[in-house]
């Protein structure tokens, strides 16, 4: 299809639309908020891969536009699919916010973000206590060779090595199965401040996972070991933003 066939078909140009208001009236009825992705378009026709987070009245009351776009701009003949992400999206002009309802301090990311630490770090900044994610993972890696379990070690890794670093809970859905005849590897999971799996999807089917959990295990971690106004010392962090990409050493011989 053509890129304008594209965007008629998948974009979204208002949130609910027509397909998700039953989802935010049904929420509303039995006052349950939720973290919902698509593919917005703006007004001014931009495009952004998209999640809003809602209260227990189907209200929004938090956007995330996806910053961290993995993939390819161009078509690969070689590989087995097309992961052209940066080609159909903008990177995200937001940020990494929290926003507070129901009583929670949450963030929000999307998919390849949960491998970066710098999107926890940015909201562990703001006293997140929730950050709230979806992905849809292939089991294929189309850039290398890679078995499929590694697939899922790095996705648990990633939110569990995050979740202990920042003193937050992680919660994190998959679309999962096959889809176009390309097989993800699900994972759904809700990772726990001392980095331990709470509750992990046991299928690739559709399936409910939930726990109850306590917020002051992260605030015992927030107010020692990563006690950030105590502890932290960005002084001697500013390469983090000076680069981009990794240069070379800045280690000289001591005198």
């Amino acid at each position: 299809m053509t890129e304008e066939e594209a965007v008629e078909r998948f974009f979204e140009r208002s949130m609910p639309g027509p397909e998700t208001k039953p989802l935010f009236d049904l929420a509303a009825e039995f006052k349950i908020g939720f973290y919902l992705g698509y593919a917005e378009l703006t007004p001014d026709g931009r495009r952004f891969n998209t999640a809003i987070l809602t209260d227990e009245n189907a209200k929004i009351v938090g956007r995330y536009r996806k910053i961290h776009l993995p993939g390819h701009s161009h078509h690969i003949a070689t590989a087995p699919f097309q992961h052209l992400e940066k080609k159909f999206f903008d990177v995200g002009n937001e940020g990494f916010n929290v926003w507070t309802t129901q009583g929670v301090r949450m963030g929000m990311c999307i998919c390849n973000d949960r491998r970066w630490a710098e999107t926890y770090r940015v909201m562990a900044l703001q006293s997140a206590e929730i950050v709230v994610l979806g992905y849809n993972t292939p089991s294929v890696n189309i850039h290398w060779p890679e078995a499929p379990h590694l697939r899922m070690s790095s996705h648990l890794i990633s939110m569990q090595g995050n979740a202990y670093g920042n003193a937050l809970w992680v919660a994190a859905a998959a679309k999962c199965g096959s889809e176009d005849g390309f097989h993800m590897i699900g994972g759904s999971a809700i990772v726990s401040p001392t980095g331990e799996i709470t509750a992990l999807a046991q299928t690739e089917t559709d399936e409910l996972i939930f726990a109850n959990i306590d917020l002051a295990i992260g605030e015992t971690f927030r107010e020692h070991v990563f006690n950030f106004a105590k502890h932290r010392r960005p002084e001697h962090y500013g390469l983090i933003v000076e680069r981009i990409g990794a240069g070379a050493p800045l280690g000289k011989r001591p005198d």
